[in-house]
């Protein structure tokens, strides 16, 4: 019996140990391996570089290019807002940062329908990639913000996405010692407060700039390492015949405007609609960039596509008529006229997909100054 009562013992104190470094562990939530941050000496280039046949681009010329003349990019600030990006202490439960929602390889959007917040919130929109922002004119599927200063702050606040309160953390920030360095490289004082955050973040975003993809090669050499598939699928997307090109349209392979695409004779997200309160705007939703866009799975606003082969057929034989369909992808070209029926054969359907995947850039999905900064 002393044998049991010495074995009952041990246990115990065994069990005791343990629950008090979990209690220790759940009581500081932030051990100082977790926030250990891996920058270089010299910070890294961010310094904007688009390629000639981009530049010289006419269509490219007429883009909006957002950034303000009080937000000029720089080489610290955008450090700081990568640091920012990655760190889960931009949520009130340190456990969700930007970067929760929207992973590097998958051209910073998440590899699912939806996304997770604090406390079990689930999104109720997929995460849209983050890729040449620099030149959109307005931001989310449902274009309600026009400044990207401006949207880099709404998640942080949403009570189920980050649930912060700006002000308390802006002092949280300042106790940090990391931050008071950053804070001080990028601006010249460690005073952390929300303009500096938006500033920083807003810098990062516009910094994840994607101009290199095989696409943007085969412009420069005539198309010749692409292959007869991915030859006549270019030929499909520019040609008009798959209308891709009327609402993705080079060089970004996207619009800065929100379009019906008649996923639903009766939209269940009102998308746009629910921004502006016009009745014109129901079921219309941001027309995303086709740049990496075999990484971005799933596909459309609520995810519903899994493959960009569904993608493609359904605008070859399903779109559904919507009072709003966008005229582009109507047979009298015209707000909710008819759908097109576009007559794809399934060799065009994957001629079409391996051109789209001829638009990933490799560098971008996995350059180290885009990383996670914390090992």
């Amino acid at each position: 019996m002393s044998n049991v009562k010495w074995v009952l013992g041990v246990l115990i104190l065994i069990l005791f140990s343990v629950r008090c470094k979990k209690d220790q562990s759940e009581s500081c939530n932030q051990p100082v391996e977790t926030y250990s941050l891996e920058l270089p000496t010299e910070p890294f280039d961010y310094s904007l570089s688009v390629p000639d046949h981009i530049q010289g681009d006419p269509l490219f010329a007429l883009l909006l290019d957002n950034q303000p003349s009080d937000n000029i990019q720089d080489n610290d600030v955008t450090t700081l807002g990568r640091v920012l990006f990655y760190d889960t202490r931009l949520s009130t439960t340190n456990d969700v940062a930007c970067a929760s929602c929207h992973f590097q390889e998958n051209a910073f959007s998440f590899p699912s329908e939806f996304s997770e917040g604090i406390d079990g919130f689930v999104t109720d929109r997929s995460s849209m990639a983050l890729v040449n922002l620099r030149w959109n004119r307005r931001f989310f599927w449902d274009l309600r913000e026009n400044r990207l200063e401006d949207q880099v702050l709404v998640p942080i606040q949403h009570p189920g996405e980050m649930g912060s309160d700006l002000a308390s953390l802006v002092d949280e920030l300042a106790e940090i010692d990391d931050y008071s360095s950053l804070f001080d490289a990028a601006f010249g004082t460690a005073e952390v407060n929300e303009e500096r955050i938006a500033k920083s973040l807003s810098q990062f975003l516009r910094a994840l700039y994607s101009f290199d993809s095989r696409y943007d090669q085969g412009v420069e050499n005539d198309f010749s390492d692409y292959s007869e598939e991915e030859l006549a699928g270019k030929n499909l997307f520019f040609s008009g015949v798959a209308r891709c090109n009327n609402c993705h349209t080079p060089q970004l392979f996207s619009s800065s405007s929100a379009m019906n695409n008649g996923l639903e004779i009766e939209s269940i997200d009102l998308g746009q609609y629910l921004a502006t309160g016009e009745e014109t705007d129901i079921g219309e939703f941001k027309v995303p960039t086709l740049r990496n866009i075999a990484v971005t799975a799933p596909y459309m606003h609520d995810g519903r596509f899994q493959t960009l082969e569904e993608v493609v057929q359904f605008y070859n034989t399903d779109i559904q008529p919507h009072q709003n369909l966008n005229d582009r992808i109507t047979e009298e070209t015209m707000m909710g006229g008819t759908p097109v029926q576009l007559g794809l054969s399934e060799e065009d359907v994957s001629n079409l997909v391996a051109f789209l995947h001829t638009l990933n850039d490799d560098e971008f999905l996995t350059s180290e100054k885009f990383s996670n900064p914390f090992n």
